[in-house]
Order: C-alpha cells, then sequence, then structure tokens
C-alpha cells in the first residue's frame, strides 16, 4: 500500500484519510473491489494514458453503495429499527435499498417523477418504499426531510454527509493502490460526495496528483460556486445522475480546496461518451457515469501525456435511452443517415434513385415520399431516404453520386 500523509490546513475539511480507510475495513466483503484497466484504444485516441474504474459492476451498478453501507453501518439500534430516508435520483437510492435489505433496515426513497424507469424498479426491486415527488432532486429532497420529520426517519443524504463522503473515498485508494501511476483524476460532481471522499484520499496518497472535477454544462452548481459565475442550472441531461442545483454545504469545501479546476461537458459529449464506452470497452454507463470520459473529449488537450484515472461512477441507464443514444451517435458519425431527395412524381423516378444507393453500396433502411405537404410544385415530391453507410466518407460519396445526376439533397441533420 501507498505510503498515506495527512493533509494539514489551517480549517480541518469534515473528514480525513483515517476516515476513509476506516470505512474501508468497515465495508470490506460487502462491496465490490471493482477492477482499474487501461484502456489501449482510448489512450490511443486521447494522447494520454486512460485508466478506467469500473464501478458500475457493483451489485447495484453504482459506486454509491460504498457511502451507503458505511453510513447504515453506524447507526445506533434505534435508528435501524425506525429506518431510513432519502432522497436520490436512483443510484444512492439502490445502493441503500439493498444494503438496508440485507442489514434488516426498513428504507424509503423519495425520487423526482423523471427518474429513470430502471432505477426505480430496480429500487423497488430491493425493497424499499419508493415515493416519487417533483420534477428535480431538489424538490424530491425537500419532500424528504418533510417525511423525516413526520415518521421520525434517519435521513441519509446522497452526497454532504462525511460517512457518505468517507465511504466514497475508498474508490480513489484501490484506484492508486491498483494503478499508482495514475497523476490525474476526473470525477464527476453532482452535490460532491464523490470528489470530497476521492480527492482527500488522493491527496494523501499522492500529493502532488491533479484532481478535475467535472458537471454537466446544464447543471454547473459547483462550477458556478467556484468559478464565481451564474451560469443556468436546469434543463433535460442525459447525466441526470449529477443534476443537482445547489452543491453541498460540506462538499464545496473540498472542491476548493482540492480541485485543480472544475470543467464543464456538453450533452453531445456525453452522448458520444457513453457510445464509445460500449463500442471499445462494452461496458455499458449511464450519463453520469461518462462524464470523466466527455471531460476527456471537450478538453483532450488538458490532459495530453497525463496518466489519467476515469471513474465509470454507473451503469443504470434505460434502455429506451440507451437505444437512443446509440442511435444519435450512428446518425452524428454517417454511418446512418436521413436524406431529403428532390423529386418529379412520374414513373421509374424511385427507381433511377435506388439504382444509385445500389450502385454506392449504400442499403435502404426506410422510405417516406411527401406530396401534400410541401412547397414543390404539384408535380414534385420530396423523398426522405433513411439509409445505413460504412461511415461519413462514404456517405458523401453517396450524396456527391445523386447531385451528379441532377437531384437536389440534403441531409437531415441530428443536433
Amino acid at each position: 500500500m501507498n505510503t498515506l500523509t495527512k493533509i494539514e490546513s489551517a480549517t480541518p475539511l469534515p473528514i480525513s484519510v483515517d476516515d476513509i480507510l476506516a470505512a474501508r475495513v468497515r465495508i470490506s466483503g460487502s462491496v465490490v473491489h471493482t477492477p482499474t484497466l487501461v484502456s489501449q484504444t482510448l489512450s490511443t485516441m486521447f494522447g494520454c494514458k486512460v485508466y478506467l474504474k469500473f464501478e458500475n459492476l457493483q451489485f447495484t451498478a453504482a459506486y454509491k453503495e460504498r457511502g451507503a453501507l458505511n453510513r447504515l453501518l453506524q447507526l445506533d439500534e434505534e435508528a435501524k429499527k425506525k429506518g431510513v430516508i432519502a432522497a436520490s435520483a436512483g443510484n444512492h437510492a439502490q445502493g441503500l435499498a439493498y444494503h438496508g435489505k440485507r442489514l434488516g433496515v426498513p428504507v424509503t426513497i423519495v425520487m423526482p417523477t423523471t427518474t429513470p424507469t430502471v432505477k426505480v424498479t430496480q429500487t423497488q426491486g430491493h425493497g424499499a418504499t419508493v415515493v416519487q415527488f417533483g420534477e428535480k432532486f431538489d424538490d424530491a429532497y425537500a419532500h424528504a426531510r418533510e417525511l423525516e420529520v413526520q415518521q421520525g426517519l434517519t435521513f441519509v443524504h446522497p452526497f454532504d454527509e462525511p460517512d457518505i463522503m468517507a465511504g466514497q473515498g475508498t474508490v480513489a485508494l484501490e484506484m492508486l493502490e491498483d494503478a499508482p501511476e495514475i497523476d490525474t483524476l476526473i470525477i464527476p460532481i453532482g452535490g460532491g460526495g464523490l470528489f470530497s471522499g476521492m480527492a482527500t484520499a488522493a491527496k494523501a496518497m499522492k500529493p502532488d496528483i491533479r484532481i478535475y472535477g467535472v458537471q454537466a454544462e446544464l447543471y454547473p452548481s459547483m462550477y458556478d460556486y467556484i468559478k464565481g459565475a451564474d451560469l443556468p442550472c436546469d434543463g433535460d441531461t442525459l447525466a441526470e445522475g449529477i443534476a443537482v442545483k445547489q452543491p453541498g454545504e460540506l462538499t464545496r469545501r473540498f472542491v476548493e480546496r482540492l480541485a485543480d479546476d472544475v470543467l464543464l461537458v456538453s450533452e453531445r459529449h456525453l452522448e458520444e461518451a457513453v457510445s464509445l464506452l460500449l463500442q471499445i470497452e462494452k461496458t455499458v454507463v449511464e450519463g453520469a457515469g461518462a462524464a470523466g470520459l466527455a471531460a476527456l473529449l471537450t478538453h483532450r488537450e488538458e490532459f495530453a501525456g497525463r496518466s489519467v484515472g476515469l471513474i465509470l461512477t454507473g451503469g443504470n441507464i434505460d434502455t429506451r435511452l440507451l437505444a437512443n443514444v446509440l442511435l444519435r451517435d450512428l446518425a452524428r458519425s454517417g454511418r446512418l443517415a436521413r436524406l431529403r431527395i428532390i423529386l418529379q412524381d412520374r414513373p421509374g423516378a424511385l427507381f433511377h434513385v435506388a439504382r444509385i444507393f445500389d450502385q454506392e453500396a449504400v442499403n435502404i433502411l426506410e422510405l417516406s415520399h411527401q406530396r401534400i405537404f410541401t412547397n414543390l410544385p404539384a408535380k414534385g415530391l420530396s423523398l426522405d431516404v433513411e439509409c445505413e453507410t460504412r461511415d461519413g466518407a462514404h456517405l458523401e460519396r453517396l450524396i456527391a453520386a445523386l447531385r451528379a445526376v441532377g437531384y437536389e439533397v440534403a441531409p437531415i441533420e441530428v443536433a
């Protein structure tokens, strides 16, 4: 094990590396020591050595088990009997529900109504009582605090509690022991619990390590706090697991002191990161879990030549949403396309177009004619062709071949 040194500060932070080491002993054997592996393909792609920590391989498919279990194991007997309550977009809920059931502790979870169905059903499957309230985490949180008082339950915060942060910090202990050459960590931030625990452990093990937080552009709450900015914080993000409007009162202190920077990533890069991880690593990761890779996509020059550790924080993504993300990525890369072609409405018109698709070896998936709802002359029509190509260059050759014989062609773009 690496030699650990304490972080010296005039104002001590709420947890130390000793708390994280104690948490590791406490939860050992009840959570998975997930692998930390080098991705050769991603390393070549980004010009840095990329290590992936597969926390999506936990039983509940997310790192949140660690903090939840650490908290549950320290409840007194009266609190265990009455039960606990939490507000969560899903992964904290599942971790708390799963380990609560194992330990015989009743668990109530308040979830936003927008939570993916897979997370709701899985949480219920672990024996928890699920209450859905509000559209955002903050709405669910306020309702959970009301129920806490009404029912005499113990509230377990998803990120802003020392025991939660200490449990999450065990991720960094494992990463840096398994891959001590890592010199940079990119850690997704919602409320900041994972960052707080991991940064505390990492700085104790390697004081010169660089640590970056990453947030979705639609929810830059910690970014706003650290940068003194006032960016809007709302929207329908793929990374709902880090869609938090207010950073934790405790966690913001860790980010302020230990982060080299906080980066923002777009929805497009989050989608691309989810798709890349499935295609390259053959692993399913939710939007929040892909935020670290999205940061590499967005800020690759920042990490050139480094040994970068990414945490695949969770894999609980709705299958329909995953399908949409993958299809949109195919469309952006040119492997799936929809072309609008203007034709004359006469016999043989479709045959002549199809012949060009055949010549260019492009597979036609779907056709749609439009004669009525169009500004074209009465003898004209528009033909939408959904097709499958090998890559963007193949698509460009098809478009060029169509235009070469006089067709007016326009691709229908994906945002």
